[in-house]
C-alpha cells in the first residue's frame, strides 16, 4: 500500500501546484471553503486534495483552516521548483503504459519536448526553444549553488559553458569571481537569451556567446575550464565520447573540465533522474565511475569526484588535460 500511496501522492502534488493550490496559500492561511471557491473545485473534492497535502507534510490542516507547512513554503521559494512540477506531467503521460515504456520501442512525448539531443536542425523551432532554456534556467540555479559550492574557479581565467542555455550557470560563475571571463557555447536558437542575460547582469562585456551544436560543430578554443552542466546524461555514449574527444582537444596543457549533472548512486537519482533520461530517448544517467571512465578514455587525467551537499540534486567530477 505505501508504493500505491506514493504513486498518489505524486499526482496529488501535481494537482496542488496545477490547480493553484500552493500558490494561493502563498497569500496565507485561508478558510477551506473560501480556497474552494478561489480555485473553483467543490470543497468535498478539494478536502481530499488538501488532505494529501497534509501526508506529504506541504499543508496543515486545523478547523476546516488551511495553511502552507514549512515545506511548502520551501518549496515556493526554490526557483523553478514548481514549473518542474508541472513539466513532470510529461513524464507520468509517457509512464502511463509502463510495460509499453521498459520493453522500449515507444515514442516519448519526453523525446519531443527536448529535441535538442538529436542535434541542432531538431531544435530550430522558437517556441521549443523558449520552452527549454525557461526550464533550463529556472532549474539551474540550484545546480549551479551546488556545483559552484564545490568546486573553486580562483585559478581559472576562462570558463567555457558548452550547452549552456540562457547562461544561468555562467552568469553566476562570473558573479562569484570578478576575475573571470567566460564564453556561453549552445544552439544557435537558445543563446539569445544568454546575451539578454549577460547584458541585464552587466555582464556582457566579460562574455563571449557562440552558437552552434557540439554535435556538428566544432567546440571553440581559448579556455582554460571547461564547463558540462547537465549535459553528459541528456546522450548517450557515443555523443558522450566525441564531446569530451572535442573538449580535450580544445583545453590546454593543465586545462580543467568540470562535469555536473544527477549521477547514480543516491536512491532519489535511481528513481527519478535514470527513469527520466529513459524517457528522452537518448539520454543515461550515470554513475561517477562510468564518468571517470569515459574521461580517461578520452584522454583526461587527474579525474576526481568532487563532493557536494545535496548529491540528488548533482554530483560533480572534475579532470585535467596532461
Amino acid at each position: 500500500m505505501d508504493v500505491l500511496s506514493g504513486f498518489v501522492h505524486s499526482q496529488m502534488l501535481c494537482a496542488l501546484v496545477e490547480l493553484g493550490v500552493l500558490e494561493a496559500l502563498g497569500d496565507g492561511a485561508q478558510p477551506l471553503g473560501r480556497l474552494a471557491k478561489r480555485i473553483d473545485i467543490p470543497e468535498e473534492r478539494l478536502r481530499v486534495l488538501v488532505t494529501g497535502g497534509v501526508a506529504l507534510g506541504l499543508l496543515r490542516l486545523r478547523k476546516d483552516t488551511v495553511r502552507l507547512a514549512l515545506r511548502g513554503e520551501s518549496l515556493l521559494a526554490v526557483p523553478g521548483l514548481t514549473e518542474m512540477v508541472r513539466h513532470n506531467r510529461i513524464l507520468f503521460r509517457d509512464l502511463a503504459d509502463p510495460e509499453a515504456f521498459f520493453r522500449g520501442g515507444q515514442e516519448t512525448e519526453l523525446a519531443r519536448f527536448w529535441p535538442y539531443v538529436f542535434g541542432a536542425g531538431a531544435a530550430e523551432d522558437p517556441e521549443t526553444a523558449a520552452r527549454y532554456s525557461r526550464l533550463m534556467a529556472d532549474s539551474q540555479v540550484l545546480v549551479a549553488e551546488e556545483t559552484l559550492n564545490a568546486v573553486s574557479l580562483a585559478k581559472s581565467k576562462r570558463l567555457m559553458d558548452v550547452g549552456g542555455g540562457s547562461g544561468m550557470f555562467l552568469s553566476a560563475a562570473l558573479e562569484r569571481w570578478p576575475h573571470l571571463n567566460g564564453v556561453l557555447f549552445d544552439l544557435p536558437s537558445v543563446v539569445p537569451s544568454g546575451r539578454q542575460r549577460f547584458a541585464a547582469l552587466g555582464l556582457a562585456e566579460r562574455t563571449e556567446v557562440i552558437g552552434g551544436s557540439f554535435r556538428d560543430d566544432p567546440l571553440p578554443d581559448g579556455a582554460d575550464t571547461i564547463s558540462l552542466v547537465r549535459v553528459l546524461y541528456d546522450h548517450a555514449d557515443n555523443t558522450v565520447t566525441a564531446l569530451l574527444k572535442q573538449v580535450h582537444a580544445v583545453l590546454p596543457s593543465g586545462g580543467r573540465l568540470i562535469v555536473s549533472e544527477p549521477m547514480l548512486g543516491h536512491k532519489n537519482t535511481y528513481t527519478y533522474f535514470a527513469t527520466y533520461t529513459l524517457a528522452m530517448g537518448t539520454g543515461k544517467t550515470r554513475s561517477p565511475d562510468e564518468i571517470a571512465a569515459l574521461l580517461v578514455g578520452a584522454g583526461f587525467a587527474g579525474v576526481q569526484p568532487v563532493r557536494t551537499n545535496r548529491p540528488f540534486l548533482t554530483s560533480v567530477v572534475t579532470a585535467l588535460r596532461p
